[in-house]
């Protein structure tokens, strides 16, 4: 049995929306960087807290590395991890789950129960 492995993309509700009307989710990193930027499990709550500080309405979408259409390639970001980034627009049906991503009250960003059983699954 192989296990499914998972990638995760954080964006805006309303973008999430657009992409199901849509069929597919353009992120604006695909014109400006060549592709979008997605987590592994344990990078999560590092990237939200980074990146999406005060954002409101986002959402976490969990992500099917084996349905994704488009090329995945593993590289390094501005700090020492490897990080996924998918090199084209992300076909909805690798998409299985889609959770609401809600800050705290202190202001940080917590890593979700649904994240946290796949990091201890592995």
């Amino acid at each position: 049995m192989t296990t499914m492995k998972t990638i995760f993309h954080i964006t805006e509700h309303q973008k999430w929306h657009q992409a199901q009307i849509l069929n597919i989710y353009h992120h604006p990193s695909l014109d400006t960087e060549g592709f979008i930027h997605a987590s592994q499990p344990e990078q999560v709550v590092k990237t939200a807290n980074r990146f999406f500080k005060n954002y409101q309405n986002l959402v976490i979408l969990f992500i099917d590395t084996a349905k994704v259409q488009a090329e995945i390639r593993y590289e390094f970001g501005e700090v020492d991890e490897l990080f996924p980034h998918i090199y084209g627009a992300l076909n909805i049906d690798a998409v299985y789950k889609v959770i609401e991503f809600q800050i705290g009250e202190d202001g940080v960003f917590y890593l979700p129960l649904e994240i946290s059983q796949l990091i201890d699954l592995n």
